[in-house]
């Protein structure tokens, strides 16, 4: 099953996209464990935060968080960097999330943290 989004760029073209259709996951336990980690793009051990992805495919829409397996721990800094977008591109936001993401999971998976129930996300290869 597939949901279609539309998007729209600054000429106002219209485009159509189509993404599987999100099977949600909510956990405050996975929330918590993200959040016990260093800042996955700084290190900063301070006032780090469970950042969900911003991106549809990763069933992000309007009103809904993402799946709770698409976060990446984050210091309120970072976060702000990545959701506010002003001195970033839109790409630069999505790789600094996107590498984070995957530093965040292979760090919970490599200390046996990741809860068994809850399914692993690709997250692509290592640097």
């Amino acid at each position: 099953m597939y949901s279609i989004i539309y998007t729209m760029d600054c000429q106002k073209n219209v485009k159509k996209m189509m993404y599987p259709k999100t099977e949600y996951v909510r956990s405050q336990k996975l929330l918590k464990l993200v959040a016990s980690l260093r800042c996955q793009h700084c290190g900063n051990s301070e006032g780090v935060q469970a950042s969900h992805s911003n991106w549809a495919e990763h069933g992000k829409g309007r009103g809904i968080k993402a799946s709770d397996i698409y976060t990446a721990a984050l210091c309120f800094s970072c976060h702000a960097r990545i959701d506010s977008g002003k001195d970033l591109t839109k790409e630069q936001r999505k790789e600094m999330w996107l590498n984070a993401h995957r530093k965040t999971v292979e760090t919970l998976v490599l200390n046996r943290e990741w809860i068994s129930s809850i399914p692993i996300p690709n997250v692509g290869k290592s640097e």
